[in-house]
């Protein structure tokens, strides 16, 4: 039976990046937290099939709307369609909205793919006068980002580069040695003017220090640094055994399932209770937030839960929804809303992606290139200095990942081989798979939005779901900067294939709308209820704080400004980590709570 204790230091809405690092500074900060969360209990040392192979699995493995990257894929309950809770797409509009319902969240299944952001992306008005600056900089945000990385486990590289940022000394792990492949690709690059690095990536490459790191991370806090070292000591460093979106069993790579929660549990301090769907904040007379409702989605009961501190991690959506959702008479039109920016500028990564064939690549002798699930190496941007000289016709830039290889194959591997077989069948096609397995790369580009007015989320008055709780419409619109960028992206792809003697299987458009990916289709949507300087341009301060309710904190991807091409999840956890500090700051002054 759960412990059932109806007040508590503060509630935190969902255990993904945001939710499950604040959940975890604050009870190793020694506050009574609770952690409710929507989806189903999940652990991964129990449920992560590591060892089994796409012939085991139905379908070999192939997605299907349930599983939509794959049957051995972590996500269980989730997808951009989950059974009982709709959502509407207003007409004219293209959007793909991701919910994970699990615990852990995202973090169970993401890319692991760890890049921080740099000086010019906190920044950005100043710089080419689009978009809106952060109300802080990459300074203030540098020593979080270190103790991040720090505890999670990142590998890498420092390369000095242009707005890619350096990580201080003996943070970082040892990146794992490059392909054959991506030495073909950094090779051919070179001659482009393209940078080709070590990815950053969010899997152990070796063990942690337990007697070291905790005591670094956590020099004035005991129970903190017993039970970090407690968890370091349990994760093994990366065997390359099995993709990491399986989960990890060994918990080499970083999941908050596997990284965060356990050693929040371990203080003593934290209770977990899944299968329930947050659906309002409530406030007293004074403004104040003082719990929240939540549904049981095993019995369908509305239970109240209170606190001295609310904090929504539930995603960007997710959270701006509950505050939609917690109308009253103080705040009519949802909570913290008097700016009315909550669900406004919505923004997703920019994508857009090509395969090539290589035939440099064909009839290479089997070897092992098990290594990381992910890439070894990437492209960071390199073209600042065009953009800030006016010689692009677009104003952001994006970075590129690149993977192909030998390594093991699932269902759909050979398709891409049958429009170079010439129809062949029976033992020739099978010395034609052995030819061209291998010989094919895949080119994805990854970029920044610029927020825009077109881009937002609202109640949709007409629809609720099967909890009653009403869903969201979303509205979106790509504008030309994206368009062009996904364009510079095809274009550049196409670059790389010819350097490398490749030909690319498919179309290398000119129209952007054609080479771009649909909204949400990236799975980094941030912003909706984005910080600033004042109440007026903003629904938070920069320590993720609400500006009308100051027990109120939203520490997800809504709280973002801009959204760089560097992937969203290290800055959420890092901005969390930072904004759970200040909680724990102002409880001890008596100031919010």
């Amino acid at each position: 039976m759960r412990k059932r204790q109806e007040r508590y230091d503060a509630i935190v809405a969902g255990s993904g990046a945001g939710g499950a690092m604040t959940a975890f500074v604050l009870a190793a900060s020694g506050l009574r937290v609770l952690l409710l969360e929507a989806g189903r209990h999940y652990d991964p040392l129990r449920e992560t099939p590591m060892f089994q192979l796409p012939k085991d699995a139905p379908l070999r493995g192939a997605g299907t709307p349930e599983k939509p990257f794959g049957f051995y894929d972590a996500t269980v309950d989730g997808g951009w369609q989950v059974p009982g809770e709709p959502y509407s797409v207003a007409d004219g509009s293209e959007f793909m909205w991701w919910r994970s319902r699990m615990l852990g969240g995202r973090t169970n299944h993401w890319g692991r793919i760890s890049l921080r952001m740099g000086e010019y992306d906190f920044k950005p008005r100043s710089r080419d006068g689009l978009g809106f600056d952060w109300p802080i900089s990459y300074d203030d945000l540098a020593p979080y980002y270190d103790k991040t990385e720090s505890l999670i486990g990142v590998y890498g590289s420092n390369e000095g580069l242009e707005n890619t940022p350096n990580s201080s000394p003996g943070v970082l792990q040892p990146p794992p040695k490059p392909r054959a492949y991506e030495l073909l690709t950094r090779k051919a690059c070179r001659r482009l003017g393209i940078p080709v690095i070590p990815a950053h990536l969010a899997i152990l490459t070796q063990t942690q220090d337990a007697n070291r790191l905790p005591g670094e991370l956590f020099p004035d806090n005991a129970l903190a640094r017993d039970v970090v070292a407690d968890s370091m000591r349990g994760r093994a460093a990366c065997y390359w055994a099995t993709p990491c979106g399986r989960g990890c069993s060994i918990r080499a790579n970083f999941q908050s399932t596997t990284v965060l929660l356990p050693p929040a549990l371990a203080t003593g301090n934290l209770e977990v209770r899944t299968g329930a769907m947050v659906r309002e904040v409530t406030v007293d007379a004074q403004g104040r937030a003082t719990g929240v409702h939540y549904v049981d989605k095993a019995t369908l009961v509305d239970e109240f839960v209170g606190a001295r501190v609310v904090v929504l991690a539930a995603s960007a959506c997710e959270s701006a929804r509950i505050l939609l959702n917690s109308s009253s008479t103080l705040f009519p039109d949802g909570l913290a809303n008097s700016s009315g920016l909550v669900g406004k500028y919505l923004m997703d990564t920019v994508g857009a992606g090509l395969q090539a064939h290589l035939p440099a690549l064909e009839g290479l002798p089997p070897h092992n290139e098990d290594g990381a699930s992910g890439m070894h190496m990437y492209m960071p941007w390199w073209l600042y200095g065009e953009q800030q000289a006016g010689r692009l016709n677009f104003p952001r830039g994006y970075h590129i990942e690149f993977g192909g290889g030998r390594r093991m194959p699932g269902f759909g591997a050979f398709s891409g081989v049958e429009p170079l077989t010439g129809g062949s069948y029976g033992q020739r096609f099978k010395e034609d798979c052995r030819r061209y397995y291998g010989s094919f790369l895949f080119f994805d580009g990854r970029g920044e939005m610029i927020p825009n007015d077109d881009c937002w989320c609202e109640l949709d008055s007409d629809r609720v779901d099967r909890y009653g709780i009403p869903v969201l419409r979303f509205h979106w619109r790509w504008s030309d900067h994206e368009l062009r960028q996904a364009v510079h992206m095809h274009q550049t792809f196409a670059e790389i294939v010819d350097q490398m003697g490749g030909t690319v299987l498919g179309a290398v458009h000119t129209d952007g709308t054609k080479a771009i990916s649909k909204g949400g289709q990236i799975i980094h949507e941030v912003g909706g209820t984005r910080m600033g300087d004042t109440p007026g341009d903003s629904v938070l301060n920069q320590y993720c704080q609400s500006w009308e309710v100051p027990n109120l904190f939203v520490t997800d991807g809504g709280c973002f400004v801009s959204n760089a091409d560097k992937n969203p999840t290290l800055s959420i956890m890092a901005i969390a980590w930072r904004a759970a500090d200040y909680i724990v700051d102002q409880l001890a002054r008596r100031s919010i709570g």
